[in-house]
């Protein structure tokens, strides 16, 4: 219904009939017209489409949105733009659910600020995404940010058509989600500059062994804090504090400074490995499991969530 080269939709839908009805004919519209098509949503709803789909599933990029886009602030540069820019030159066509049943709270406002940022990552981009809501099990609010974050609304029902959205305002909604984290229970901390920033990145280490962490996902968050660390020395004034805690199945590690972040898409557009420059945002993005951000002149504070090994209980921290 719009002219510009970039729609993104908010598909409200009841019940898997309609969930499966309105993404596959969406799909099979794009394969019709030769759009490369990507679906990524939770891995219960991929089966439905996949089968519902049959052998045109072969012609579609499936992803399980719960590994790919577990952490939201992953999702524009590691799922949707990946995908785009894998196919230049053409119209393609996404299915992406960042929200479902059963994500929580914490979570929530890096997902809605995610889709808020959809609109200013593919701005001017040959694309159509569609994002599925579950109208009948998401909360009212999450359903009245969805009409602030899509500027085309959908009804799954049989007469459903496209309308827009009256209150589209995706500057608004990053905004508002841009609030203080508060303030953790009990934690370690440490004051880092250049002449101890191994120690603020051994500290997390430490901790991260501790709760079980090891191979390759211990050298995730080893990187994590040592880019984070040198956003500190680089951008933030020279320092930093770092705050270590485990709650709720997951270490997390957060780091404050002096710096502002001003681009809302940092961290979150691909960066091409041939060209220099700083990366070190997209890839917390791309190693965590969750990403929290407030910034504000004078100062910015990101927190970092990684998931327990799933065999791990979570030990008290120590005094």
């Amino acid at each position: 219904m719009s002219e510009d080269r970039f729609t993104h939709t908010a598909l409200f839908y009841q019940g898997e009939r309609q969930y499966v009805s309105v993404v596959t004919a969406f799909v099979r519209e794009g394969l019709e017209s030769g759009d490369p098509a990507a679906v990524a949503v939770p891995a219960a709803n991929l089966r439905l489409i996949e089968a519902e789909l049959g052998d045109d599933a072969a012609r579609v990029e499936l992803l399980d949105m719960t590994r790919a886009g577990r952490n939201p602030s992953r999702i524009i540069p590691a799922v949707l733009r990946d995908f785009a820019d894998r196919h230049p030159g053409d119209h393609v066509r996404i299915v992406g659910e960042p929200i479902w049943p059963g994500r929580t709270t914490t979570e929530y406002p890096a997902c809605v600020q995610h889709e808020a940022l959809i609109n200013y990552a593919f701005s001017g981009r040959a694309a159509t995404i569609l994002c599925p809501y579950d109208a009948e099990r998401l909360d009212p609010a999450i359903l009245h940010d969805a009409e602030l974050t899509h500027p085309v609304l959908r009804d799954g029902g049989g007469g459903g058509g496209e309308r827009r959205s009256a209150g589209y305002a995706p500057g608004q909604v990053v905004d508002r989600h841009n609030q203080p984290l508060g303030e953790p229970g009990e934690f370690v901390s440490l004051r880092f500059d250049r002449t101890n920033l191994a120690r603020a990145r051994g500290l997390a280490v430490e901790r991260a062994v501790e709760l079980g962490f090891g191979g390759d996902r211990l050298d995730d968050i080893r990187l994590v804090i040592a880019e984070l660390g040198a956003n500190s020395l680089d951008h933030g004034g020279g320092s930093g504090l770092i705050k270590i805690w485990a709650e709720a199945g997951r270490l997390v590690c957060e780091i404050s400074d002096t710096g502002h972040i001003t681009d809302p898409l940092a961290g979150r557009e691909p960066v091409d490995a041939n060209i220099a420059g700083s990366r070190g945002l997209l890839i917390v993005n791309l190693l965590s499991d969750l990403v929290r951000v407030h910034t504000r002149a004078g100062g910015t504070t990101i927190r970092t969530y990684f998931d327990l090994p799933a065999c791990t209980s979570t030990p008290a921290m120590p005094g």
